[in-house]
């Protein structure tokens, strides 16, 4: 289920975002710190919370002082709403003197012609209640908030899960650090054969070096990435034998060029340009594009290149305001003019835009 919209208060740089509207194809630009990320982070926290890990990412983050809006001395709780369809999801989150974030409150809700049912889930808990009611509003509401998923392939050093062996039957969805690349795309091999013709020949276009990927028959019990370069294709490689942006664009490339029915509703990505060639960046705005048609894409960027390829109402201008982060969507028709003459890039450039650094 597609995200429609989020209220949120208190987390992180986001001291007041309410009712902000999702599309189906949402990039974010703006400055370092502006707050990008911290958006894209509740995403992590909440998926986090689906899990019943909710203290543990709260422990991994530092604590809640880290994610409370200026610590718990400026701010209390964090509260938030989601929106999807006619279902919501609303959560308050309180600092502990043992340093947790435990639910002030939890509730459920449905909306109908006969107006909004609620359903309170119960307070002062550490993780969520929605794993154990047998509400049909919850029941719908906890696989909703699991297709919004987070993905992050920015770690390409030696330890990286990408780059290390994995069991060939963790293959059921592509993680969101790409840590089970090899069993999926030895998935797609078999059960997606078209899907991952697509893949290989997208992969070559950004490098050209690139033959195909191994697949070993029958599929050992452990598997881990390995290639061949054209011309060689009995002489694999391992993944440490890639440059950084080229495994982040095939991690990439296989997450947007998979199955449509295997795609998470909703897709988010943080800075998914970096290490990326601007033609590997064009690409890749192409499979954005082509995702977003029939899901959601929520992009980070600090990309001009990345930007000039889409359109203003796409864009969401990420700033900090007295230390607190303020979005707002573009609006195509207030800039039509600027846009007969320039890219959005340009735009953002010249700062039209804003989302750009300022004193």
């Amino acid at each position: 289920m597609k995200l429609d919209k989020i209220t949120v208060k208190g987390y992180k740089s986001i001291k007041n975002l309410e009712n902000f509207n999702f599309s189906n194809l949402n990039i974010l630009i703006g400055a370092n710190g502006a707050g990008k990320s911290n958006l894209i982070s509740l995403f992590k926290m909440l998926s986090a919370l689906a899990e019943g890990n909710l203290q543990l990412y709260i422990q991994d983050n530092a604590g809640p002082d880290t994610i409370l809006h200026g610590g718990r001395k400026r701010t209390k709780e964090i509260g938030a709403e989601f929106y999807f369809g006619n279902n919501g999801y609303r959560i308050a989150l309180s600092a502990t003197q043992d340093n947790r974030l435990i639910f002030r409150k939890e509730e459920t809700f449905y909306k109908s012609h006969s107006g909004q049912y609620t359903q309170p889930l119960g307070n002062a808990h550490e993780e969520t209640k929605l794993t154990c009611l047998s509400s049909p509003v919850s029941q719908y509401v906890l696989p909703a908030i699991k297709s919004w998923q987070v993905y992050h392939f920015h770690d390409t050093s030696a330890e990286a899960n990408v780059k290390q062996l994995q069991a060939s039957n963790q293959n059921i969805t592509l993680k969101p650090d790409a840590g089970n690349l090899a069993a999926y795309i030895a998935r797609l091999y078999s059960e997606f054969p078209s899907s991952y013709q697509s893949i290989v020949e997208t992969i070559r276009l950004v490098a050209p070096f690139f033959n195909n990927f191994v697949i070993r028959d029958p599929l050992p019990l452990t598997i881990e990435l390995e290639w061949a370069e054209q011309g060689a294709p009995d002489n694999p490689y391992r993944a440490h034998a890639l440059s950084d942006g080229t495994l982040r664009f095939i991690c990439l490339t296989v997450l947007l060029l998979q199955p449509t029915h295997l795609l998470a509703d909703t897709i988010i990505i943080d800075e998914p340009e970096l290490g990326l060639h601007p033609y590997a960046i064009s690409l890749l705005a192409d499979m954005i594009q082509e995702v977003s048609e029939t899901k959601q894409v929520i992009i980070s960027t600090q990309s001009v290149e990345l930007l000039n390829h889409f359109s203003a109402q796409d864009v969401v201008v990420v700033q900090r305001d007295h230390g607190a982060s303020v979005f707002e969507r573009l609006d195509a028709e207030d800039l039509s003019e600027w846009l007969d003459e320039f890219s959005l890039g340009d735009l953002w450039k010249r700062n039209i835009l804003g989302g750009r650094p300022s004193q």
